[in-house]
């Protein structure tokens, strides 16, 4: 907990008037007991209404304010648990958007998730409880022990013997279950993981009738954390029956040495009442210790992961710009570029080509030839392992990433539809008319569709475009990319559910009217591809080829192949 102890300073002050209010109202229950006995051994024997009449108003007077009180701190320690709970959910969500690509690799979605969901939660609740109970049971635990001490020191001095043996019992509870939760986190990640690929491959899970294997991989997942968390559980649960043991215990020599005291006239049947009183208090306070460790177990397990992720250096640094860039340079260019993304293997091996202003890429190659990752490299979204690239002369690592990102209009090739409105979906929080989204959805040849819908730019999209088509949803993501008026054009396979008319249509558009764009283009079909100033044939990483569609028919066989297979032979695939 120390590690986020930065979010819980603010509220120091709260804290601690939340915890006074705790002690305040702790204290008057502890008055209860030692009321009672001074009614029954020292008014009782008077037969005095009035001072009965006024210790008992004191009882009460002391119940409605402990109750009053703890209601009122337990509200205060909703607050305030609330509020450093939301702002740490806050920043763990900024901190895990700006991972590099790289760093949430290593910690995967899943781990994400569930570090901004459960692992806050137990934050919250560890914060929460530490404020109810982290001074109301230590109190009663001591200062009923005191009174105990002021009344008959020899009894009291019956359940203090035992007080190490509960002690040693936490201790072996607490250091046993930390790894335990830790572990459990851990395997939650795992469970997310699987739940997210089922929820988010259903379809296909459906059609090619896995959902059976689908339902065994989650029980196998389910049955891991079961196990993990039965284990945990059932180590917790030692601490309350324990406890509860060990102190019955105690009552019951308390019970019978104070028999034996008060039948020798050592002590008065009022002080064996408020000692019985006294020990629920105790007893309640000791139970409410352990629950704290407990408690604390899962929430120092998930401060740890929580501050793992908080405190993960930031990547992907921007370089001092050391040489200004050249006259007259290439608007994109890769210079020698090699890169792997777990750093066994390569995935791109020695990549160089330069693209002019508003020159067109196109690249081509089987599945895991390294397209995607020659698109990633350009972003920055990962850096390369040796080599540069460049945009207008400049490393891109000497570029502001606001900066950077601003040049370019994307779409992925796994991109997502929001839910939400057609034209907020255009706009993407950017400050952007209907007349600029209605141009980027001609040109992207989305408009067809729009305007048939009820509500038009209006119309509401579904969770991730479950109502649209997959073509619908290929339209829509390239008039977002579009609508911004990028420098730089980037589709990831972006065209792969449109007919061959609508493709033809969209490469037509994007000559027409975005001729000063420099577009570099990732497909499968040498149809979206064929017209473009640049081709680059990859195969796991190699390059096989780079010129234009008819010098790659003449020189490189592995597109021939490619262009014959899809197009047709001999000279028609050339044209």
């Amino acid at each position: 907990m120390a590690r986020i102890g930065r979010y819980i300073r603010p509220y120091a002050a709260f804290i601690v008037l939340t915890m006074v209010i705790k002690l305040l109202g702790a204290v008057m229950e502890l008055f209860v007991p030692y009321l009672m006995e001074i009614i029954l051994d020292d008014i009782v024997p008077t037969g005095s209404r009035s001072a009965i009449f006024l210790y008992g108003g004191g009882m009460l007077l002391c119940a409605f304010g402990c109750l009053l009180l703890n209601i009122l701190a337990n509200r205060m320690s909703a607050v305030s648990s609330g509020k450093i709970t939301e702002k740490l959910r806050h920043d763990l969500f900024e901190r895990l958007s700006r991972l590099s690509a790289r760093q949430l690799d290593r910690l995967t979605v899943s781990s994400a998730e569930s570090r901004l969901t459960s692992d806050t939660y137990h934050i919250n609740q560890l914060l929460a409880r530490i404020q109810r109970l982290g001074v109301r049971a230590p109190i009663l635990l001591v200062g009923g022990i005191f009174m105990m001490l002021t009344m008959d020191a020899p009894l009291a001095l019956v359940l203090i013997g035992l007080l190490p043996v509960i002690g040693l019992i936490v201790y072996f509870v607490t250091k046993t279950s930390v790894p335990l939760y830790t572990q459990e986190q851990s395997v939650l990640d795992n469970m997310v993981r699987v739940l997210q690929e089922n929820i988010t491959g259903i379809r296909v899970i459906k059609a090619l009738s896995k959902t059976d294997y689908e339902k065994e991989r989650f029980r196998q997942v389910n049955r891991e954390l079961t196990h993990l968390d039965q284990k945990a559980g059932f180590i917790s649960s030692l601490t309350n029956p324990s406890a509860s043991l060990v102190l019955n215990l105690g009552l019951t020599l308390v019970v019978v040495a104070g028999a034996f005291r008060v039948n020798g006239g050592q002590c008065q049947s009022g002080v064996i009442v408020a000692f019985l009183q006294y020990f629920v208090m105790i007893l309640n306070a000791m139970l409410g210790v352990t629950r704290i460790f407990v408690i604390w177990s899962k929430g120092e397990a998930s401060a740890r992961r929580v501050a793992d992720a908080l405190e993960t250096p930031p990547d992907l640094l921007v370089l001092p710009q050391e040489n200004k860039p050249e006259e007259a340079p290439a608007h994109i260019e890769f210079r020698d570029v090699t890169f792997s993304y777990t750093g066994v293997g390569t995935n791109l091996s020695h990549l160089s080509f330069r693209l002019l202003h508003g020159e067109s890429l196109g690249i081509l190659g089987p599945t895991g030839a390294g397209k995607s990752t020659v698109l990633n490299l350009l972003l920055r979204l990962y850096d390369p392992d040796s080599g540069a690239v460049l945009l207008d002369g400049r490393d891109i690592r000497t570029i502001p990433n606001d900066e950077l990102r601003a040049k370019f209009g994307v779409v992925f090739q796994n991109d997502f539809v929001a839910e939400g409105a057609i034209a907020d979906n255009l706009r993407f929080f950017r400050n952007l008319d209907d007349a600029a989204l209605r141009r980027a959805a001609e040109d992207a040849q989305a408009w067809d569709f729009i305007e048939k819908k009820e509500g038009g730019l209006q119309a509401t999209v579904a969770v991730r475009g479950n109502n649209l088509s997959g073509g619908q949803k290929q339209r829509l993501l390239i008039g977002r990319a579009l609508a911004g008026t990028p420098e730089i054009l980037v589709l990831d396979d972006a065209s792969s559910a449109l007919d061959y008319r609508t493709d033809a249509q969209l490469r037509q558009a994007l000559r027409q009217n975005y001729g000063a764009v420099t577009t570099v283009l990732v497909a499968q079909r040498v149809s979206s591809i064929r017209h473009c100033n640049h081709i680059l044939m990859l195969s796991d990483g190699q390059v096989l080829g780079y010129g234009t569609h008819l010098e790659l028919m003449e020189r490189c066989p592995e597109y021939r192949r490619i262009a014959q297979a899809q197009m047709g032979e001999g000279k028609e695939a050339a044209v």
